[in-house]
């Protein structure tokens, strides 16, 4: 297995497109940063939006509800979309699982492979942003969601936080991706499909009608550090969002490794 996860980083390492990611997630917050902070007016319209040209951590935290809605969905999919199906177009499943090797730990290398650089990919973006947004707008004391006033100590904190929530829901679009990748093996449609997929979630998510389906919604879990920004604080919408990213990323990879495991390689 050990044999197997390091060869899938070698190939990671040595793609352009891991490469460009990370040079994204850690430059492409500065320009945003800027570009905000010289807006005449704040867009009132969102999420700590008001605060956002006045205060470092409102702005990386409106930063994080648009990059939920719309990017980071399409930022796991880039390379977890042609994990799989790259193998395919190259014809090289023959040569790679005659190799001393199963489909199983290839399978689960991959998986790994690429929830580690997901998991990476935001680490860097978090930082990133948090820091461009500090550096342009300040470190005052952040006024929450209800009100108060958090001194910035605790705000740093709760900023770092309110990044990180967004993992699983972010981990469940890699697997959803891998899903894809395997099933479709295209990797132009494996990226496409999380992408166009989480975009329906949101719409979904904004028909009053369909409240009851909203919280097994993927998406439903970008939202869910709105709680840390509150008082009394409310941790709720955390642990659904984290028992749905769960139960589909589950999903997902069971999906993936019923068709992998029973798919035909004898022609490449």
């Amino acid at each position: 297995m050990s044999a197997a996860v390091r060869f899938e980083l070698r190939k990671l390492a040595a793609q352009w497109r891991v490469r460009a990611l990370l040079l994204a997630a850690l430059l492409g917050p500065i320009p945003v940063a800027l570009v905000m902070s010289a807006q005449a007016n704040p867009p009132k319209d969102t999420l700590f939006g008001r605060f956002a040209l006045d205060n470092g951590f409102a702005l990386a935290l409106m930063l994080l509800g648009f990059l939920g809605q719309w990017v980071l969905p399409l930022l796991t999919s880039v390379v977890a979309g042609d994990s799989f199906a790259s193998e395919d177009q190259h014809g090289t499943w023959k040569t790679v699982l005659t190799r001393s090797t199963s489909r199983n730990r290839l399978f689960w290398a991959k998986v790994l492979v690429n929830l580690g650089l997901t998991t990476l990919v935001l680490v860097v973006l978090a930082a990133s942003t948090i820091a461009s947004a500090l550096l342009v707008e300040g470190a005052p004391a952040l006024t929450g969601l209800t009100g108060q006033l958090i001194a910035p100590g605790h705000a740093l904190w709760l900023v770092a936080a309110a990044w990180l929530s967004v993992l699983p829901p972010l981990l469940g679009f890699t697997c959803l991706a891998l899903l894809m990748s395997v099933w479709t093996r295209s990797s132009a449609a494996a990226i496409a499909v999380p992408v166009v997929l989480a975009l329906a979630m949101q719409m979904l998510g904004s028909v009053g009608t369909l409240e009851p389906v909203r919280p097994f919604l993927l998406t439903t879990a970008f939202e869910s550090w709105h709680g840390l920004l509150t008082d009394p604080r409310f941790t709720g919408p955390l642990l659904e969002g984290f028992v749905v990213s769960a139960a589909w990323a589950a999903v997902c990879l069971a999906g993936a490794s019923f068709i992998l495991h029973r798919r035909d390689i004898t022609g490449g």
